[in-house]
């Protein structure tokens, strides 16, 4: 049987792999900490929150949640709750794998020559910089597969009760609510128990830290919605307006 030739499992595969892949970049590109106003080139801004002194440095894996949710709400109008339950368990369980690889790679012994290999670019062991930049802390991997998992299925229930009373019309209210209210409570999940819990944290500095992220989110969830009807646009088109209706039906009532 070619599973391929039926379009409804080639786009389901589709949409998981790049749902999977932006989890996984996100997980580790999130040790980087980044000024958003020098990226855009602007003074920094200063402001008091909590009573705490903050400005936009956000970690980088912000750049690809707001996508991944997103994702979770495509998947969900055509393939329902258990295609986003299935989706976000097989996500959990690869980037526990893929941790679990690099704390071995990282525990193996290197090569002398290796090493220094880079300390004319500034990098004088190169064994340290790797184990730093990938060697996230338990609590930091924990909190951020256990906010990711509440976070999904916060969007799923969100999503479905809104579509319950909208029906077909208004996507970008059930697409970037259910959005802005997982990836709230996501923002805070990840922050309690990684740096709460894991570094006893001040509540003041989670609830600054939460909402200047927060604040980030909500901004980009609103700003990619025309791409939520783009991407609906493009699906109906590839799967024709029976198979779509019929997929977004049975989506449906398998909540």
């Amino acid at each position: 049987m070619n599973i391929l030739a039926k379009k409804e499992i080639k786009l389901f595969l589709l949409l998981g792999g790049f749902f999977i892949a932006n989890a996984i970049i996100a997980e580790f590109i999130g040790v980087k900490i980044f000024s958003l106003e020098a990226t855009l080139g602007i003074a920094p801004l200063s402001y008091m929150l909590f009573g705490e002194q903050m400005s936009f440095n956000l970690t980088a894996g912000v750049i690809l949640w707001p996508v991944v949710f997103i994702m979770t709400d495509i998947i969900n109008e055509y393939y329902g709750k258990k295609g986003v339950q299935f989706l976000s368990y097989l996500t959990v369980g690869l980037i526990s794998f893929a941790f679990l690889m690099v704390f071995a790679a990282i525990h193996l012994a290197p090569a002398d020559w290796w090493i220094d290999s880079a300390s004319n670019q500034g990098v004088p062991n190169f064994q340290m910089a790797f184990a730093k930049i990938f060697g996230q802390g338990l609590w930091i991997i924990l909190g951020s597969l256990v906010a990711f998992l509440i976070g999904q299925m916060l969007d799923v229930a969100v999503f479905h009760k809104l579509k319950k009373i909208t029906g077909e019309q208004k996507i970008w209210l059930r697409a970037t609510g259910s959005t802005l209210v997982s990836q709230f409570v996501d923002s805070f999940v990840v922050l309690i128990i990684a740096f709460k819990l894991g570094a006893d944290w001040s509540w003041a500095l989670v609830l600054a830290v939460g909402f200047n992220n927060y604040f980030y989110k909500f901004f980009v969830a609103v700003v990619l919605t025309p791409i939520i009807y783009l991407a609906h646009s493009l699906i109906d088109r590839y799967l024709g307006k029976e198979l779509a209706d019929k997929m977004k039906n049975e989506a449906s009532e398998s909540h």
